[in-house]
């Protein structure tokens, strides 16, 4: 299996750095993956790794290496609940509607979505948003408009989660130009169309976090502080489901409410790319984690769903609660996730519609670059951990048997290439009397590991580290009697210490073409 690198429509990793290579461990934190990690769509990572498996944390919490743990989580944490009275633990966790003072109707940020994106349709056509947005995202946006009416549940970045036998329902925001402030101060007469457009696409920014932040309190308020929820998953279990979102709801409410503050100060918005300036850096520290454990969410509700009737029960009877509006707990956790991109194309958006010389650009391109990395960091966390969790499977598997194993789990290290090939041996010197064993290699940014197959496991034959010990050499099959498909494979240094070559054959061309070029990389 090849690394692969997807295309995103919007937020794609660019000019990444390289890795070094090396057989030394070395430190394990987490975060020195950032350097190592290739470009792929969020979305498409969390749906892969999610399908793969769930991790059993219950019953096999060791299993899981310690940088691997879920975000944010410390052993000292259940020992804190555990001694807590459960009775202060809600009174403490429960939040108070955030009322907002200029916004009256606001829909579940679910719906505010499906709305958007039917919005967005009509700004790609007027050309509101910058050359980040592509046909291929415009129609990806058609497709999820059209899946949106008969699919329950939508992965990220369309989790809209709804009935797929009613008909969708969404309840518009309050628009600026109907606020009371507004029309008593006269200013709509004396705006141009330009200027009316700038004033409530800005304001969506604070229409939307109004709907966000009601989503956010379903999510805390009736989810997260549910007893009966909490009876049918360990505390580890419970933490992995919800991570930090009381923490994100918090952040989205001091956000609004800074948002309220400006708008409060003058109805005419000059500007609130400072304010989103001054709230990324927070949002780095929540967002992150939160995205990256998204896709321990998703494959911890997947199995419960299947081994647990109590959580079913429980999860069902939640979710037919008029408060969620036909949503499920699958679409109010992807709500973060959805917020995060959505706040970077508003703010195109504002761009757009902002005169060049205006004061406020600058802070509006700083903003937006804050929240792109905000965005590349939540890219990296969730190709981190896949990594990680690609090892972790991987180590299960591989058997070293009798040769000196090596710890395939650390912080820097991700498959690069991998594949069955064959091992040329030349039995008679005379007639060149040929024959193969099957081999299988595993190439990692830092190590090359030659193995035997069987069934699903892998007998460990040789390994070293790599590049600076594998090199590979081009033979004349023709003139020598060789396979076509033939390249000399050396390792100067393996394992045992000494020196290693060896023939192999791969079936296909196109095959040998892979391997020689991933064997060749420099890193």
């Amino acid at each position: 299996m090849e690394r692969r690198e997807l295309a995103s429509p919007g937020f794609s990793l660019e000019n990444r750095p390289q890795c070094s290579g090396g057989l030394d461990e070395g430190n394990t934190s987490s975060s020195q993956l950032e350097n190592c990690s290739p470009r792929i769509e969020i979305s498409s990572a969390l749906r892969l790794v999610a399908l793969r498996h769930a991790w059993d944390l219950r019953k096999n919490p060791s299993a899981v290496p310690k940088f691997l743990s879920p975000p944010g989580f410390q052993e000292d944490d259940l020992d804190e609940c555990k001694e807590r009275d459960k009775d202060a633990v809600k009174e403490e966790l429960q939040c108070v509607p955030f009322q907002s003072k200029y916004i009256r109707v606001f829909p579940l940020y679910q719906d505010y979505c499906l709305q958007a994106m039917k919005d967005d349709l009509h700004r790609l056509k007027d050309g509101v948003f910058s050359e980040m947005i592509t046909p291929k995202y415009l129609q990806s946006l058609q497709t999820q408009l059209t899946h949106a009416e008969v699919s329950p549940l939508l992965s990220p970045p369309a989790a809209l989660c709804t009935s797929p036998r009613l008909p969708i329902k969404v309840t518009p925001c309050t628009l600026w130009q109907d606020l009371r402030e507004v029309k008593a101060s006269g200013l709509l007469s004396s705006l141009t169309a330009r200027e009316i457009r700038l004033q409530e696409t800005t304001f969506e920014l604070i229409s939307s976090e109004a709907s966000y932040l009601r989503s956010l309190g379903v999510a805390v308020n009736h989810f997260y502080i549910s007893k009966e929820l909490k009876r049918t998953l360990s505390q580890m279990e419970h933490h992995v489901l919800f991570s930090n979102i009381r923490h994100v709801r918090a952040a989205s409410e001091k956000f609004l409410t800074d948002l309220e503050s400006r708008l409060g100060q003058n109805i005419f918005i000059s500007q609130v790319g400072d304010i989103v300036l001054q709230h990324s850096k927070h949002f780095v520290t929540l967002y992150v984690p939160y995205v990256t454990n998204m896709m321990y969410q998703e494959a911890l509700i997947n199995e419960k769903l299947q081994h647990n009737r109590d959580f079913l029960y429980t999860l069902k009877k939640l979710e037919s609660d008029p408060v969620c509006q036909r949503k499920t707990l699958k679409s109010f956790l992807a709500l973060p996730f959805q917020r995060i991109t959505r706040i970077k194309l508003l703010l195109e958006s504002i761009l757009k519609l902002t005169e060049p010389d205006s004061d406020s650009v600058s802070n509006l391109k700083k903003a937006i670059d804050a929240i792109h990395e905000v965005v590349t960091e939540c890219d990296k966390g969730v190709q981190k951990m896949k990594q990680i969790e690609e090892l972790v499977c991987l180590e299960m598997l591989l058997d070293f048997g009798k040769v000196k194993s090596v710890p395939l789990v650390t912080s820097k290290r991700f498959l690069v290439h991998q594949g069955g090939l064959k091992h040329l041996t030349v039995e008679s010197t005379y007639n060149l009397r040929l024959s193969f064993v099957n081999i299988y290699l595993h190439l990692f940014n830092d190590l090359l590991i030659v193995s035997s197959k069987k069934d699903a496991r892998f007998l460990v034959v040789d390994y070293a580290e790599f590049p600076g010990h594998v090199t590979i050499q081009h033979l004349r099959s023709e003139i020598l009697g060789l396979p076509s498909n033939s390249f000399l494979l050396h390792l100067s240094k393996s394992q045992a210490g000494h020196s290693t070559a060896m023939i192999v054959v791969t079936d296909t061309r196109s095959q040998k073409e892979a391997w020689m070029k991933a064997l060749s990389s420099k890193n």
